[in-house]
């Protein structure tokens, strides 16, 4: 390229100088001065040429090498690469380098080295971990009669740890099914990890549990992710149904905000006379689209009950997620390194990984999952196991309140502490700080969170009119269950209204007066009669009922544009006094108990809960609610994570000391009161 240009120049300098040998003085002085504008023309070009050459070569570079960490999306998560091929992250050229075990003691601050410069030194470390199909044959799942049985063609299993079943008669192949013996941090296969059943291998899968003698199977992936199936459902929804040699009954089922609960009755069909056994899968379902949970609080309660399920005498437990190495290794090590921290009060998550991928290639798959297992063992070690029997609250609140022992006891003030001492990401406001929205909000302090703040309808031609101070908040059994927002301001009454009619709520708690201490602490966005009208939004009151700490008020919502109706259920709480909290827990058992049945009338759709700022009261009523539905449920109860879980979720709720003390004392006010006919103690 580079000779043929300089041809060219010198051509074109050439044809120049022999014409002016034919010319005159003024065509040869004319010429004089073109020579040297068409050298510089001639370097411009080939200068171009090459930094064109250079960017071309550079984005070539960058392509060949783009992985997770560089596909961001706005929330900071990263995004999961399962896709039908699934990618293999490229390793380091030190793949030699080790890391040492960390004492408990240093794990916050090797923690906070690593996640430094976007968790930089988590990335090499990672990258560090031995990879690829080093440790092992796949000679089984690579023969031409197991192909279609693998949902990845490249996340196979290695012949000296895959599960091998027992061969059906007539089909030598038949014994194949993409799932590895993983160990544990004790116990040798302790886990299965396998891939999500495709629909021609579920009958297999079911063998899989049966011969193994397994009674729980966890499952991390939903069955259709970004509209990619991940899994095959291998169990019917209700009633009973057989695949293959099994035969699959559901017996019950229960929905929680981060997981599912399913119970199966399995028989082997083709011999009735063994005995049928109960199989308990674990569906955890919070794990998003893209990168990891945005805490660790759900998949540790999660990992707690999967322990608690298992029965000591049963065989490995079954994790699978779609390819089986990704989130199927991160549950695998978090589980392998808690029980390490209790053994041996250090943790080895390198080592771990490294021992348990010589049994199944690429577990643990992306940094962003190897530096959540960090996070997972931190919140560990930092908060610990706060969850309670019913049965041991009254012996806990004794604790927290022993004032006879200051240096022993782990009181209420320090409990609290560590709540008030966690990180309010500013950055994440973005949208409740332009300046445009401003003025929308009543306290500074206290603004939504971008990732689940309440979005309403953009009005055409109206910039950030799709903003109100409210944020959606996960309730026990259902994830946004709750929109926390504050009292209306005079100018943003119109905007809660259309949040009620957009969201199609139909409950509204109201937690403080109009006017507390000579101060308004909300606007009345309510007719005390007829009716009143906010732009297309008219509210007209039906009814006004007394009840002993609250007042009930019957509204009817009307959409002005469709003339279309609703009824919504005003819940107004008086008991809550100017200054501190409520004398005693009932009233707010009540209103609890009464928004719940208006819930279950009017069909589950998001509540709104107000007080002032939409922080202190608001989050002690959601706590509260969550709380009292799961010592319901289970008769277990964890007020601190429950506040620490609203608190990651909208800044200050639970804002004193005496609310989040207040939350222990209605739950035990509860109990009481309930005991007599509830199996609590």
């Amino acid at each position: 390229m580079f000779p043929v240009l300089f041809l060219v120049a010198t051509t074109i300098a050439t044809n120049y100088s022999s014409s002016g040998n034919d010319t005159n003085e003024d065509t040869a002085a004319e010429n004089h001065h073109v020579l040297p504008i068409v050298l510089v023309l001639s370097v411009l070009i080939v200068i171009s040429i090459l930094l064109a050459w250079y960017f071309l070569r550079l984005k070539n570079q960058r392509k060949a090498v783009v992985t997770t960490v560089d596909k961001k999306i706005p929330n900071g998560l990263l995004e999961e690469q399962e896709q039908q091929t699934v990618v293999l992250l490229p390793r380091s050229p030190s793949t030699s380098k080790t890391y040492i075990p960390i004492p408990v003691d240093c794990l916050e601050e090797e923690t906070r080295i690593r996640s430094a410069d976007d968790c930089k030194l988590f990335r090499e470390e990672f990258n560090s971990l031995p990879g690829g199909y080093t440790q092992g044959t796949c000679e089984e799942a690579n023969r031409e009669d197991n192909k279609d049985k693998n949902r990845y063609p490249n996340i196979l299993p290695y012949d000296h740890s895959r599960v091998v079943l027992t061969p059906l008669d007539g089909n030598p192949c038949s014994d194949y099914i993409n799932a590895s013996y993983i160990d544990g941090y004790t116990g040798q296969s302790k886990f299965i990890a396998a891939q999500g059943p495709k629909e021609e291998t579920v009958a297999d899968f079911w063998r899989m549990i049966w011969e193994q003698k397994s009674a729980t199977i966890v499952m991390l992936t939903n069955l259709k992710e970004r509209k990619e199936d991940k899994c095959y459902q291998y169990w019917p929804d209700q009633g009973c149904w057989t695949y293959g040699n099994v035969r699959v009954a559901v017996e019950d089922f229960t929905v929680l905000v981060d997981y599912t609960i399913r119970k199966f009755c399995i028989q082997y069909a083709t011999d009735g006379s063994k005995p049928s056994r109960l199989v308990t899968q674990l569906h955890f379902t919070s794990w998003p689209d893209f990168g990891v949970p945005f805490s660790p609080i759900g998949m540790l309660k999660f990992l707690k009950k999967v322990k608690n399920v298992n029965p000591s005498f049963a065989g490995p437990i079954v994790v699978h997620c779609s390819a089986g190495v990704g989130r199927t290794g991160t549950f695998i090590v978090i589980d392998g390194m808690i029980d390490m921290m209790h053994q041996e009060q250090k943790t080895d998550v390198f080592g771990f990984v490294s021992k348990i991928r010589d049994q199944r290639s690429q577990l643990v798959q992306t940094d962003m999952q190897y530096s959540f297992i960090y996070q997972a063992l931190l919140e560990y070690f930092l908060y610990g196991d706060t969850e309670l029997d019913v049965s041991s609250l009254e012996g806990h609140l004794q604790k927290l309140h022993n004032t006879n022992a200051p240096f022993d006891r782990v009181g209420l003030e320090e409990e609290f502490k560590k709540l008030t001492n966690m990180r309010i990401m500013k950055e994440n406001m973005r949208t409740g700080n332009l300046p445009a929205n401003m003025k929308k909000n009543r306290v500074l302090q206290i603004i939504p969170y971008d990732f689940n703040r309440v979005i309403l309808s953009m009005r055409r031609g109206q910039e950030f009119t799709d903003y109100i101070n409210a944020s959606f908040i996960d309730g026990y059994r259902q994830k946004d269950y709750f929109i926390a927002t504050q009292g209306p301001l005079s100018h943003t009454v119109e905007d809660f209204w259309r949040m009620a009619w957009e969201w199609k709520c139909h409950s509204i708690v109201m937690l403080t007066e109009l006017q507390e201490r000579e101060q308004d602490k909300c606007f009345q966005y309510w007719p005390s009669e007829g009716s009143v009208t906010y732009g297309n939004y008219t509210v007209e009151i039906k009814g006004d009922t007394m009840c002993d700490t609250f007042s009930l008020r019957d509204l009817v919502l009307t959409f002005g544009p469709d003339k279309q109706t609703r009824l919504v259920r005003h819940f107004h709480f008086h008991g809550w006094p100017e200054i501190g909290i409520p004398a005693e827990g009932r009233g707010m058992i009540d209103i609890i108990a009464s928004v719940q049945r208006q819930q279950q009338q009017s069909g589950n759709h998001p509540i709104i809960v107000h007080c002032s700022a939409g922080a202190g009261r608001t989050g002690t009523f959601i706590a509260l609610s969550n709380i009292l539905e799961r010592v319901k449920a289970e008769g277990l109860l964890d007020v601190f994570q429950t506040v620490k879980s609203l608190r990651m979720q909208r800044p200050h709720m639970v804002q004193t000391v005496e609310q989040y003390d207040f939350c222990y004392r209605v739950v035990q006010d509860f109990v009481d009161i309930f005991s007599d006919y509830a199996n609590f103690k």
